[in-house]
Order: structure tokens, then sequence, then C-alpha cells
């Protein structure tokens, strides 16, 4: 039965939504997407309790349950968002003390999780998790994507860039949900230079390629927003990790999916998870 916890994060407070499995060897903390609520992966996290593994699904800041909205006056960006990925792990000690952990993101969750560790490791410090699996994470850089969507992606991660700057916020028109006005503006920088930009005085470019853990990335059937070449652009800065990298497709999920579908639809790929965690 799915439980909801909270933790401040100063003026914010993060919404963690936990599933138990009993005497789960492994503990996976799930990261959901831009504007994606922590409920929505109801279904994938069940079908990882089936597996055997206990789920915790955090809300990203301002979605879901996690409060407030993102107004004019919030400031924080991705440097927040990544510093949220070591407090979940800090306050989940007690439940992740003689299990495996496992960080589970997608797509914006999944790059927070592996600036997460790309922070960790500019401090000199060991991942502090036993894995990273990335589902339906790519960097969002224009020229990831073929044809005339690169051009496209380039426009509109721009004009969302620039209307979250005259409006101070990014009332969430058609795309992303709301969002803080620093969270949009880093992820528009990705897509327009392919690079991250630096968090806090932290190159995590550098950082990124000196993570050493394994991960896991799988790209989605009909992703329209992550398709394979924005997976692999991520995962080349990953240059020290040992990755695995996987695709999910519609005969496998039984269903049409793409970049938010697969996550109802996503027992098949579930049992994949579990399945390489357990070889950790």
């Amino acid at each position: 039965m799915e439980s909801v916890e909270f933790l401040d994060r100063g003026a914010d407070r993060v919404a963690l939504h936990a599933y138990p499995a009993d005497d789960a060897p492994t503990l996976a903390v799930l990261w959901p997407a831009m504007g994606v609520p922590a409920r929505y992966y109801r279904h994938f996290a069940a079908a990882l309790n089936a597996t055997g593994v206990e789920v915790v699904v955090a809300d990203l800041r301002g979605t879901g349950d996690s409060t407030p909205r993102p107004s004019r006056s919030s400031r924080y960006g991705l440097a927040e968002l990544t510093t949220d990925v070591e407090a979940v792990l800090d306050v989940l000690k007690p439940r992740r003390a003689g299990r495996r952990t496992l960080l589970v993101g997608h797509s914006l969750g999944g790059q927070v999780c592996a600036l997460h560790l790309a922070v960790r490791h500019a401090a000199g410090l060991d991942p502090g998790v036993d894995g990273l699996a990335l589902l339906a994470v790519g960097l969002p850089y224009w020229r990831c994507y073929p044809g005339f969507t690169g051009p496209g992606t380039l426009a509109f991660t721009q004009a969302i860039a620039a209307a979250s700057t005259v409006l101070g916020v990014w009332p969430g028109w058609g795309f992303g949900g709301r969002q803080s006005r620093p969270v949009i503006q880093g992820w528009a920088h990705t897509a327009r230079t392919g690079r991250y930009p630096a968090l806090d005085g932290v190159d995590v470019e550098a950082s990124l390629a000196g993570v050493r853990l394994p991960v896991l990335a799988v790209d989605m059937e009909a992703d329209q927003y992550t398709p394979a070449p924005t997976v692999d652009r991520l995962t080349a800065k990953l240059s020290a990790a040992t990755v695995v990298r996987e695709h999910y497709s519609a005969a496998e999920a039984g269903s049409p999916i793409d970049h938010f579908t697969w996550a109802r639809h996503g027992t098949p790929l579930a049992a994949r998870v579990a399945a390489w965690a357990a070889t950790l």
C-alpha cells in the first residue's frame, strides 16, 4: 500500500511516495520526468514490488504533492534538484540499511540523478548507491534529433526559456507542467549547447566522466522527446561507468509506448530493471 511522507527543503516540501515490499533486497528511489507527478508511476512501482523491490517515488519540487507550486518567486534550478537527491537518500538511510540502493530516473529525473553522482565525484565521495537506471533519459541537445526535428527542438526549447524569462515562471502551456524559471533555463541550456551548466561552481561535465558505477540506460520506442541518440549523448559523458544500453519496444510492452506511456505498460521493463539490479 502506498504511503506519502514529506521532506522539508527550505521553503519547499518534497513528497515521497513509498511502496513497501517485505524483505526486499533492493530499494529503488525513482525520480520522475519534468511535470509528471509521482503517482503516475504507480503501475511501474507495483511491477517493481512484484519482483521484490521496494520503491520510493519522489515528486520533483513543485510537482504532484510537493509544495508550493512554482511561482515568480521560485529560485531553485538544477543545482537544487540535484541536492534534493542527496537529501532524500539521507532521509532513507534507515530503510536502505542492509539493502542495495538503486537510483531510477525518468527524463529530467534521471538527469538530476546523474548530476547528483557527478557532484559527489567532484567532492571526492563514492557514489553512495549501487546502480543508476536511466529510463527514457537523454540530453535533449538539438543536434541529436533527426532531420528538421533538430532545429525545431532548438526553437521549441529556447522559446520556452524566453517565455519563462518574460513571465518569471513557466506556466506549463502544453509542456513540462508549471516550472521555476531556473529549472527551465538549465534545461534549455543543455538543449542549446549539449552540455550542463556548472552547478554551484562544480564542473559537472568533467565530473560525469569520473563517475564509476553500473548504469542501465533504456530508450523507448516512439519516444518523441528522448530518441536513442539523446540517450547515447548522455551515456557518453559517463565514460568511466559500466553502461548497459538497452531498448524497450512496443512489442515487449504489449502496447504502443512513448516518452511517457511506457510507465503504464512497464511490467516487462520492471522485470528487466530488477534482474539487472540483482547483479549489482
